[in-house]
């Protein structure tokens, strides 16, 4: 068994960063795979991104490539979202989950077992 635990969340205004991280505990961060999701008010959950287990593929919803990037501090067993240039339609609660499944990440959220708690991140515009 992993647990998550996501940190990092706050409220930024448009243009701004944060920089979300999902720390691992129960088992070494290194043998997931990892997805970050979000989840908009009043929307269903989104897949933001996906990181192999061994960090060599990543990957990005449309809606935020070119903004936020993922990277993982495996001595740490943390997993990071950094998301630059913050748009209001970025505001959502983003949840870290993890898999075991496959040679790499998802963007099914179906396909992770694991997740945190979620952290709210409100842009203001």
């Amino acid at each position: 068994q992993v647990q998550l635990a996501e940190s990092g969340g706050g409220l930024v205004q448009t243009g701004g960063s944060l920089r979300l991280s999902c720390t691992a505990s129960g088992r070494p961060l290194n043998q997931f795979h990892m997805g970050w999701f979000r989840q908009p008010p009043g929307k269903e959950r989104e897949f933001v991104g996906g990181q192999s287990r061994n960090g060599e593929s990543t990957g990005y919803a449309d809606s935020v490539k070119g903004r936020f990037t993922i990277f993982r501090d495996n001595a740490k067993d943390t997993v990071y979202l950094q998301m630059n240039n913050l748009k209001p339609d970025d505001t959502a609660v983003y949840y870290c989950a993890a898999t075991l499944i496959g040679s790499s990440w998802y963007r099914d959220s179906g396909s992770y077992g694991a997740w945190g708690q979620g952290t709210q991140v409100t842009v203001s515009s």
